[in-house]
This record gives structure tokens, sequence and C-alpha cells, in this order.
């Protein structure tokens, strides 16, 4: 992330593209891919879907399900196209955070919206059982 810093440092502009590039850089920093997202905002920046894609999965490689719930709300009511990779991880999010119940509920809004469902987003599911001992539903 120095190089994204150093934009703003030498004045060039930072746009909805290098935004997104640096959001994929939080890696599993859920605190500052949520805070880059609150200043692309307050930028008045088109949030996009790559956007709660990179921010729902840095959710998920900390276990962060809160916020990876909370990011497919705002994708909602942005009336933005779900996509089955935003919801993957936050399903992957439900299972590193060890809420299988919110995992399961997950899957079901997806078979709802007739969306297809990826290996990734069953074995997110599985794994969430398996933490919660839930081993009839996984």
């Amino acid at each position: 992330l120095q190089l994204f810093r150093e934009m703003a440092d030498g004045c060039v502009e930072r746009d909805t593209i290098t935004y997104n590039a640096a959001l994929l850089a939080c890696d599993s920093d859920w605190a500052l891919a949520l805070g880059l997202l609150v200043t692309m905002a307050a930028s008045r920046l088109e949030l996009d879907i790559v956007t709660f894609n990179s921010a729902v999965s840095a959710c998920a490689q900390s276990g962060e399900w809160v916020g990876a719930i909370m990011l497919l709300s705002d994708l909602a009511a942005r009336s933005l196209q779900l996509d089955t990779k935003v919801f993957s991880a936050a399903v992957s999010a439900c299972a590193s955070g060890g809420e299988w119940a919110r995992a399961l509920g997950l899957m079901a809004e997806v078979a709802a919206k007739n969306m297809h469902i990826d290996t990734w987003t069953y074995n997110a599911a599985v794994s969430a059982c398996a933490k919660g001992n839930e081993w009839a539903k996984a």
C-alpha cells in the first residue's frame, strides 16, 4: 500500500481502479479494507462489485463475518448486481468466524436468487458446519 499512499502525497488522483487494487492488497486486514471503502464513499468514487468483492474477501480472510454481512447489505442497498464470488467470500467469512447458521442462511439466499452456487461456496459452507460441529448439516 506504500505506492497507493505515495499517489496522494504526489498529488496523483486516485480513482475506483486504484482503490480496488489497494483493497486487494489489504489481504486479511479487514479494518483497513473497510477504512478504504469509507474513504472511497467520502470521495464520491463509484463503489462497484469489484470493490465489494475485495472488501468481503478481506473480511473472509480474517474471519470478520459481521463486516462481510454488513457489506452484503450495503451492496444490495446500492442495487449492484450480486455475484457468486461475493457470496462465496461472505460464506467463507462466516465459516472462519464459526457462524455456520449464517453461512447456511447465505446459501439459502443464493439459492432463492437462482444464482449459481460454485464449489468454493459449497466448500465454505461445509467448512462452517464442520467448525460448528454440525456434521449432519455438512
